[in-house]
């Protein structure tokens, strides 16, 4: 499992994949991430501990992932992820979290006042009843004003069966307009029950890939493993 990695293209940061007490939700009907997991955070420290001692400080931006949200990681992980990222003269750091947990950010950016803290959500679609109907995501919110309001990017999963170019054309746009930097991933085969549908994946990679390849408030990641960290 790679857990550090430094991304040279498109909002040059250091990325590392950390590891938390797992996803507080883990209903999302396409995901098994949340397999990357400990319930002993003594444990996830020392594993954290050692992945962000690879941090240099190069871009002075750090995204931090892990298989869930930020605050599912402990809390000697986040002073430390503070105190390496104060070192080494990080200004910017990107976390993730779930919807759920939208009431509480608000008092992590003042917990990390320090820093320019940027929260991702994985949103997957505006589209309310793929979202929630097929995909489980658990954002009970249709507005898009609403759903970007305590967040500054946001993740989206396209090649699935029911989406086209349409759909995905417009939360490609919807992204870009509610949100700083959005994240495309393509549906990669899992143990999930949602597989990849290779004709949506082929619109997408001839229609809507072209437009936004070298924007750069959008990364794609084609394959999971594109930003160097997971496996």
């Amino acid at each position: 499992m790679e857990r550090y990695n430094i991304i040279k293209e498109k909002n040059p940061r250091e990325i590392v994949l950390l590891r938390g007490t797992g996803c507080i939700y883990k209903k999302c009907a396409f995901c098994d991430y949340y397999y990357d997991k400990c319930d002993n955070e003594e444990e996830n420290f020392n594993l954290n501990r050692q992945v962000l001692k690879k941090v240099r400080g190069i871009y002075k931006n750090l995204e931090v992932i892990n298989s869930g949200s930020v605050f599912e990681l402990d809390k000697n992980t986040l002073s430390l992820i503070k105190s390496v990222c104060g070192s080494k003269g990080i200004s910017t750091i990107h976390f993730e979290s779930h919807f759920l947990y939208k009431n509480r950010i608000e008092r992590l950016r003042k917990d990390f006042g320090d820093f320019d803290l940027k929260l991702k959500l994985g949103l997957e679609t505006f589209d309310y009843g793929f979202r929630e109907k097929i995909l489980k995501k658990g954002i009970n919110e249709r507005s898009p004003e609403k759903i970007s309001e305590s967040f500054d990017e946001a993740d989206f999963l396209f090649g699935i069966t029911g989406q086209n170019a349409d759909t995905m054309k417009r939360d490609m746009e919807l992204g870009l307009k509610y949100f700083e930097r959005i994240c495309v991933n393509i549906m990669c085969e899992n143990s999930s029950k949602i597989k990849p549908d290779e004709n949506v994946i082929s619109e997408f990679m001839n229609l809507i890939y072209p437009i936004y390849r070298d924007d750069k408030r959008v990364d794609i990641l084609i394959k999971n493993t594109d930003f160097g960290v997971g496996g």
